[in-house]
């Protein structure tokens, strides 16, 4: 099974394909100098197999290498993968408004 990950910045979103099919999906908003990861959503046929955490860690690096942003997890998943994954902490920027 072939796992492709992509971000489809027209779209606000990054998204994990299985086999060309739409696997898991993570939504998120640019506020300013943040990105605010709004919703992360798998595929019912795919859920309880790790997909969506492997898509965050995904969008989490690539808002790293390539935007310099802070992260806001308005996400409950996203929230608590920040819990599992400390080192990167720093990334985090709570919601002030």
């Amino acid at each position: 099974m072939r796992k492709d990950f992509t971000h489809e910045p027209d779209a606000d979103r990054y998204v994990l394909r299985l086999d060309d099919e739409i696997a898991s999906v993570l939504d998120y908003r640019v506020l300013g100098d943040a990105i605010a990861m709004t919703r992360a959503f798998t595929n019912p046929r795919h859920r309880g197999s790790g997909l969506a955490g492997e898509l965050v860690a995904y969008a989490v690096d690539d808002v790293e290498a390539t935007s310099g942003r802070h992260v806001v997890p308005s996400c409950w998943y996203v929230a608590e993968w920040f819990d599992r994954h400390p080192e990167r902490a720093q990334l985090l920027r709570p919601r002030s408004t």
